[in-house]
Order: structure tokens, then sequence, then C-alpha cells
């Protein structure tokens, strides 16, 4: 009889701790992001993540958030949204969005964990430190049902057509036509989806 009971326990404690807590802090937080501009659409649940705007971040309905990510717009306070997330996306846990310019990720995209998207530089002269230098920013625009593998970066001006695949560790420089698969550092097209 006492090990029925320590399971039931043990079972009670797990679905206070991973599914009933973690509703009810998603909803907190939820809440708060929205009275702060934050958008984020039905069925959409917040996990633990920092951001530094929530004004500047749209988040789709039904989209799936691990814990960790850091949606981080590069600048002073402005109006309107610069990360922009489409419906039923999927990011991965420690994913980083330092955006000064702007970022879509479209519908039905899978993210993996450790992705970076950054849309600006900083500049090289000569003679002036380079951390004081302005560089160069353009929008990074992902399609629908694009994948990206584990550690992407994805860097400032890439387009990534729709249904196009990026390798674990890519460092993704160009743009990228729908259905592509791309691979490395700095990635080259290596596939086509549904090409044997």
């Amino acid at each position: 009889m006492g090990l029925v009971n320590s399971r039931f326990f043990q079972h009670a404690c797990f679905l206070i701790r991973f599914r009933y807590k973690k509703r009810f802090l998603s909803s907190l937080r939820k809440a708060k992001y929205k009275l702060l501009g934050m958008k984020v659409g039905a069925g959409t649940k917040l996990p633990g993540m920092y951001v530094t705007w929530p004004h500047q971040v749209s988040i789709g309905a039904n989209c799936q958030l691990e814990h960790s990510i850091y949606f981080k717009f590069d600048g002073i306070w402005k109006k309107g949204q610069t990360i922009l997330v489409g419906d039923n996306v999927f990011i991965g846990a420690g994913c980083e969005f330092n955006i000064r310019k702007g970022i879509s990720i479209g519908k039905d995209s899978l993210i993996a964990s450790g992705c970076k998207f950054i849309d600006h530089d900083h500049g090289t002269q000569d003679g002036t430190r380079m951390r004081l230098q302005s560089g160069e920013e353009r929008d990074i625009k992902i399609g629908s049902d694009v994948w990206l593998g584990f550690n992407v970066i994805v860097l400032k001006g890439v387009e990534i057509g729709e249904g196009a695949v990026v390798a674990a560790g890519a460092v993704v420089t160009k743009p990228i036509l729908p259905g592509e698969i791309w691979a490395g550092v700095p990635a080259r097209k290596i596939g086509k989806r549904g090409m044997a």
C-alpha cells in the first residue's frame, strides 16, 4: 500500500510542477507582456524569456516556445513591431533575436534551439573604435514551413524562402530560395527538398 501511495504522490507532484505550474506562470507572463504591448496569439504559451521592448514583439497563435529565448530590440524605444512571428511556429531554447531593423518568421516554421538572428553590423572604419560606429542594418525574412537546425546563425539582409532547410551550425549570409537545403560556414546550397 505504501508503494501505491508513493507513486500517486510522485505523479501528483509531477503534474503540479510540470503541467499546472507551467500553465499558471505562462498565463501570468502572457498577461504581463500584453499589458506592456506584446501581441500574443491564442493558444501560445510563454515560457521564462527575456524581452527588452515587449511592444516590439508579435507572436502568432498556437506557437510553441521553449525557455530562455531572448527577444532583443537593439535600440531606443520606438513605435511599432520589429519582431514578427507567424502562427504555429516552434522556437527552441536559447534562441536569440538581436534586431534593430526587423525580422519576420512565416507560419509553421521550426527554429531549433540556439539559433541566432542578427540584422545589423558594426562599422569597421579605421581611426574610430568599432564599438562607437554604426553599421549596416537590413531586415531578415524567414518564409513559411522553414526548418532551421540547431545553432544556425542568420545574418542581416537574409531572406529564406518557403520550405527551405538549413543544417545545424550553418551561418547564413545569402538568400536561400524556396525548397533549398543549405549547410556549412558560410552556408551554401547542398540540395533541394524532394530530390534524392
